[in-house]
């Protein structure tokens, strides 16, 4: 999306933005019912809408659908702002149109859940948007499961159920060199590529030993047995244990080692 100048014939480099004076004005004018005060906040927020779409500029979908489903977002959020409350319309409209798009994603997401599920989230999202509003702020989890006087988890698990799916090369940081991106953050330590190899490796330099040397090795650093015990578990001598595991690892080493 960057560096798009139309979306929907809308020239984004020309987008005007309301002073905050007159912004007020046309929102009380609105409330009252005027609709060219309206069509002017309409007009005036579309940057709003422009800078809430670009966060889901990553998911595949058509720029100008997304741009269309965040003006409706937006003029629910002309329609339902109360111009009393002391909160900046962009408090209150982002969240709405954020919403709005994520509905749409939601709706048309290849991930499908069940009915049961969808209809809490339902729930929780027209909670969440009238507690936005009454609130001034994005209500907590805990103040939408009160609300609505069900489990904390289960409004968790609605949202969650119904979340765009996000691609692991999202970035999610970026300040002049490699963007960090979600497989990042995501990314297992522990078990990695070349932990992996290291662990094929081995365990194919175990399988040509033969049954003794691999009974001896795991006794020994399996089980963590000393080499007299070994030797008494085998019915042979210690020396013997030393010299057999001695052999084994060395026959893992020339293995794996490159020649």
């Amino acid at each position: 999306m960057q560096g798009k100048v139309e979306i929907c014939g809308v020239n984004t480099s020309r987008l005007k933005v309301l002073p905050q004076n007159e912004m007020d004005a046309l929102l009380r004018r609105a409330k009252s019912g005027d609709d060219h005060a309206r069509q002017q906040l309409i007009e005036g927020n579309l940057r709003l809408v422009l800078s809430v779409i670009q966060r889901f500029d990553k998911r595949g979908e058509n720029p100008d659908d997304l741009f269309q489903v965040g003006c409706i977002g937006l003029m629910k959020a002309i329609a339902n702002f109360d111009p009393d409350k002391q909160v900046r319309f962009s408090t209150y409209g982002v969240p709405m149109i954020a919403g709005e798009v994520r509905r749409y994603l939601r709706d048309n997401s290849p991930i499908r859940v069940s009915r049961s599920l969808r209809d809490v989230a339902y729930r929780v999202l027209q909670c969440k948007e009238a507690q936005t509003l009454a609130l001034g702020r994005e209500p907590t989890l805990e103040e939408i499961a009160k609300a609505l006087d069900i489990p904390l988890e289960d409004v968790s698990q609605a949202l969650d159920a119904v979340c765009a799916p996000v691609s692991l090369y999202d970035p999610v940081y970026a300040d002049g060199g490699d963007p960090l991106t979600v497989m990042d953050q995501v990314r297992d330590h522990k078990n990695t590529e070349e932990g992996w190899m290291e662990h094929i490796t081995l365990r194919a330099a175990f399988q040509a030993l033969n049954q003794r040397e691999k009974q001896i090795l795991s006794l020994r650093f399996y089980d963590g047995k000393t080499q007299m015990e070994v030797a008494s578990a085998l019915g042979i001598s210690q020396a013997q244990v030393s010299r057999l595991e001695k052999g084994a690892i060395q026959a893992m080493r020339k293995t794996v080692t490159p020649s």
